[in-house]
């Protein structure tokens, strides 16, 4: 095929770089968004994005050709949808296919930091394993509560894996759903009843820092907070504070405000397991993201209806 007719897709961010071989091979003309030259962004009718990532109007208005935003993965909270929509370009998603996994990772965090994993294979590397001392004793994990902020997918997959160790389940979010777990009647309520709350909430302009001050210290210094949700949900410097202060017990966070986040900021904060946004990287995922993205853009160039169009946001 001819280069010039080949459909050009713009890979946005260089974290992406490697999903630029998988699309060749689908017939795309594949460019660099991070180098490509003005007469090449005229060209761009596409665009593979790690929703997450902020896109600037600028860097939009920049594209006049495109057409379609298409996110590798389940969020697409770095893109104004609304704004995009109004310009004509569509936006797709590639939820559901990752939730499994992310929730497997929310409850390796929750196990990793209740039971004291992370300090207990530090002390026998240290050589601190004696006859007469051993990793503080944790608390059993039976019989607990565990809160869900944000009954979606990775929620709902994360609460039916925490009932098989015999935790107590409920829930909150902005709308009820047919479920048999108990929603509480607000989140604050819920940090409350909860020993280890569990964030899984899709990320908006709405939600912003939702995790705050009052509802960290409302799990209070024996509780748990988890978050696989997004950085931008919770308010890391309360949490930090909370942590070093004492009236948090425990975090295990696999996303930050800012990533990657600085190693030293954890250095001097006690009772954390820290992942680096690893949630959904796995060996058996990663196709099905990169298929679900090819497909979008096979349909989108084809001018049929893309498969998973995001919600219209709040």
């Amino acid at each position: 095929m001819d280069a010039a007719a080949e459909p050009m897709v713009l890979i946005s961010h260089p974290m992406l770089w490697g999903l630029g071989e998988a699309l060749a091979a689908e017939g795309f003309r594949v460019v660099r968004g991070w180098e490509a030259s003005a007469a090449e962004r005229a060209q761009v009718r596409a665009m593979a994005h790690a929703g997450d990532i902020h896109l600037s109007a600028e860097f939009l208005e920049s594209l006049p050709s495109l057409g379609l935003i298409a996110c590798v993965g389940a969020g697409y909270d770095g893109v104004d949808v609304a704004w995009c929509r109004a310009r004509g370009i569509e936006v797709t998603n590639a939820a559901g296919l990752n939730a499994d996994d992310v929730a497997d990772q929310a409850i390796g965090l929750m196990l990793a930091g209740w039971r004291n994993i992370l300090s207990g294979d530090r002390c026998i590397r240290a050589g601190g394993w004696r006859e007469a001392h051993r990793n503080p004793a944790s608390r059993s994990l039976t019989g607990r509560r565990f809160g869900v902020v944000g009954l979606g997918a990775i929620g709902a997959a994360a609460a039916r894996r925490a009932e098989a160790f015999g935790l107590e389940i409920a829930w909150w979010g902005p709308r009820p759903k047919p479920v048999a777990w108990t929603r509480m009647d607000s989140l604050l309520e819920l940090a409350a009843w909860s020993d280890i709350l569990l964030v899984a909430s899709r990320a908006n302009a709405e939600n912003h820092q939702m995790i705050s001050r009052a509802v960290i210290e409302a799990v209070g210094p024996a509780g748990m907070i988890v978050n696989v949700a997004r950085g931008s949900v919770v308010d890391e410097d309360a949490l930090i504070a909370a942590l070093q202060d004492g009236r948090l017990g425990h975090a295990g966070l696999d996303v930050f405000a800012e990533e990657p986040t600085p190693a030293a900021r954890w250095a001097a904060v006690p009772n954390t397991v820290l992942t680096p946004h690893s949630g959904s990287t796995t060996l058996e995922t990663i196709p099905r993201l990169v298929a679900r993205t090819a497909e979008n853009l096979r349909l989108f160039f084809a001018g049929r209806p893309v498969a998973t169009p995001v919600p219209a946001q709040p």
